[in-house]
């Protein structure tokens, strides 16, 4: 094998990594797919320029960041729709929101938390919840350099030295970049989590939450999944801007969409699990009343906490199917 090859499938093993380091920086799974493939061949065209004096895994992070700071650049941030206005109320005018730029999900089956290679020593798995919703809309805020420097420092583990490097910017700068950013955040991250969590899988009553809300929105029973919604449950359902907070609301929305008399009705569905940011997820196909087979509809990422549902955010974007490795299409 030539050394052309060997570097090739030297970068190519980093492939997931970046991805993950991509989709942090930027919030949108389509775009991190772009990026990695942007940083590759950036990595490819500099290849001979490579002198060994980090490792290979933090010299493609440096390129993947810089290359991420660039795409940036002029770029408002992403947003989910209770960041753009307040919540939806019938008797009340909706506010007109100009086009934004929506979060997106992350497939779980692509999410492989870092192990050190032989001979990358510094590399270490990353045990925070660097994926879930909540911590990916709240970095969302930051300026993309202190972003940057937040993932570097606080999320992968990288010394300030090693981040300022990364950045072309010095230890002060950098550190003062930080302080800034943990500062932000605390303002947007749930309260007590201004330092996330370690990651955990969902427990058995996670689970079993999921297994019994499947079910009950596929028989459009309303009364189970009353039982199932905290009293102040939100629902989002990017692209759509409007949001519902709080369980009479989530209900009263549900009993017209699954009312078949109803202008309004959406069709019967049916309901595959999933998995999405380290979250449990309901994939949601819908057969329209005319139709003979289940589309896909939306990718619902659930929050649950003490046996009930508090927040659901509803990805209705078909495209992303196939990343979820789900059907296209159910015929029952």
């Amino acid at each position: 094998m030539s050394d052309d090859e060997d570097f090739a499938d030297l970068i190519e093993r980093h492939r997931g990594e970046l991805r993950v380091h991509c989709y942090r920086m930027l919030g949108s799974f389509d775009e991190a797919e772009d990026l990695v493939q942007e940083t590759l061949l950036r990595a490819w065209r500099g290849r001979h320029g490579f002198q060994g004096r980090s490792s290979i895994r933090a010299w493609l992070y440096r390129i993947a960041t810089n290359a991420c700071l660039d795409a940036l650049t002029g770029r408002a941030r992403r947003v989910l729709p209770h960041h753009v206005g307040p919540p939806y109320d019938p008797g009340q005018p909706q506010p007109a929101v100009v086009d934004p730029s929506w979060l997106q999900p992350f497939p779980d089956h692509l999410w492989e938390p870092v192990a050190p290679h032989s001979d990358e020593p510094e590399a270490r798995v990353v045990a925070k919840e660097t994926l879930e919703l909540a911590f990916l809309a709240a970095i969302q805020h930051l300026p993309p350099r202190q972003r940057a420097a937040v993932i570097l420092h606080d999320v992968l583990g990288w010394p300030i030295r090693q981040a300022a490097q990364a950045l072309d910017g010095t230890v002060a700068s950098v550190n003062s970049a930080l302080q800034r950013a943990r500062a932000t955040l605390r303002k947007h991250l749930p309260p007590g989590r201004a330092d996330w969590a370690p990651s955990a899988p969902p427990t058995d009553e996670e689970r079993m939450v999921l297994r019994r809300y499947m079910p009950a929105a596929e028989r459009c029973d309303l009364n189970e999944i009353a039982e199932l919604l905290a009293e102040d449950v939100r629902t989002t359902m990017p692209p759509y801007p409007e949001w519902l907070a709080g369980r009479p609301g989530v209900l009263a929305a549900l009993s017209t969409s699954w009312d078949p008399d109803s202008p309004e009705y959406v069709g019967t569905f049916r309901m595959l699990p999933a998995r999405a940011n380290g979250q449990l997820a309901a994939a949601a196909y819908v057969r329209r009343p005319e139709e003979h087979s289940y589309a896909p509809f939306a990718i619902g990422v659930l929050c649950v906490e003490k046996g009930q549902i508090t927040e659901i955010t509803a990805f209705h974007n078909p495209a992303l199917f196939p990343a979820f490795r789900l059907p296209p299409r159910l015929d029952r």
